[in-house]
């Protein structure tokens, strides 16, 4: 270790001298993300990840751990390096795309905090990821879907499995959100709203429709296990906290059994959710508060897939159609 010392410092690196620096930089950048940036705990665990994978690779590469310095003076040869021995192992190019923008984020910190200056990964161009927009399901669709079974059934588990869906297509919940949800927080009488924090911990108010709230109410009238105000309120065959996988499955059994799409899966009925309510003359702007996004450019995807409504909107707005 000394040897290594000496030979950074040989280099003029006094301050970057050890690998316990970069450990020290990587966990408050870690921090920094978690509190003052506020990422959902999934971007902070891949963010994470995305760095001890960097660091892996740069040790590998130089036969000896990676320290602050080797971070610092990367090169961009480096970063294409890493990219090309990810890409060997398979990972997708939307993994390598946001391996490297968890890098840019971190060397943008390191120089904000004045601990090293690094433009080179600025010089390297982000992987390509194919485009992609929304696949929802037709009106009909995803109200057939929603509406399978017979509502007024006794079977607490056919009560649970329509409310989950309904809650969905009804809200526009991610399943997290809504398998997240306490008995407390459960929208039913004349409670009209829930408040839901969603990923980066952004906070929201979503409105309940009356058919939500009564499948709701319903599926906790059946519901043989004990609840207090604190406990999850769906909860799976045994008594626990519902697994999403048993929600998946149950969207697979109903795609096999309505001849819907792959695509159809429970993600899939929340862009139902926001595509039905562009449809119907939703503002982007309210769509965008009612999924919880941060960025509108998130929400305006859903434009591509309504293009006949907006066509038509045009020819009929426009003073020269």
């Amino acid at each position: 270790m000394l040897s290594l010392i000496r030979k950074l410092r040989s280099c003029g690196h006094e301050d970057l001298a050890i690998a316990g620096d970069l450990d020290a930089a990587i966990a408050d950048w870690l921090s920094y993300i978690s509190s003052d940036r506020g990422l959902a705990e999934k971007t902070h665990e891949a963010y994470a990840r995305d760095l001890a994978q960097f660091r892996s690779y740069l040790t590998a590469d130089r036969k000896f751990p990676a320290t602050l310095s080797d971070v610092a003076n990367a090169r961009p040869r480096d970063f294409r390096g890493f990219m090309a021995a990810r890409r060997k192992e398979g990972t997708s190019g939307r993994s390598l795309a946001r391996s490297m923008s968890a890098l840019r984020m971190f060397y943008k910190f390191l120089d904000k905090r004045g601990i090293a200056a690094n433009k080179a990964i600025l010089s390297v161009a982000l992987p390509k990821i194919p485009h992609s927009v929304p696949k929802p399901l037709t009106e009909e669709k995803a109200i057939n879907l929603v509406g399978t079974g017979d509502v007024d059934a006794i079977d607490w588990i056919a009560a649970r499995d329509i409310a989950v869906l309904t809650l969905l297509y009804g809200a526009g919940l991610r399943i997290s959100e809504a398998l997240g949800l306490t008995v407390a927080q459960a929208p039913t009488g004349d409670r009209e709203t829930i408040r839901i924090v969603g990923k980066g911990e952004k906070e929201r108010i979503v409105p309940i429709l009356p058919v939500t709230r009564e499948a709701l109410r319903r599926y906790i009238i059946l519901c043989p296990f004990p609840q207090d105000a604190d406990s999850a309120l769906f909860l799976g065959a045994k008594g626990g906290v519902l697994s999403p996988r048993i929600i998946q499955l149950l969207m697979k059994k109903l795609r096999e059994r309505l001849g819907l799409p792959d695509t159809a899966t429970p993600h899939a009925l929340r862009h139902s959710f926001a595509t039905h309510l562009l449809s119907a003359g939703a503002d982007l702007r309210q769509i965008q508060e009612l999924l919880g996004h941060a960025s509108l450019s998130t929400t305006q995807v859903y434009t591509e897939v309504d293009r006949d409504r907006l066509l038509s909107v045009y020819e009929s707005a426009h003073p020269r159609a």
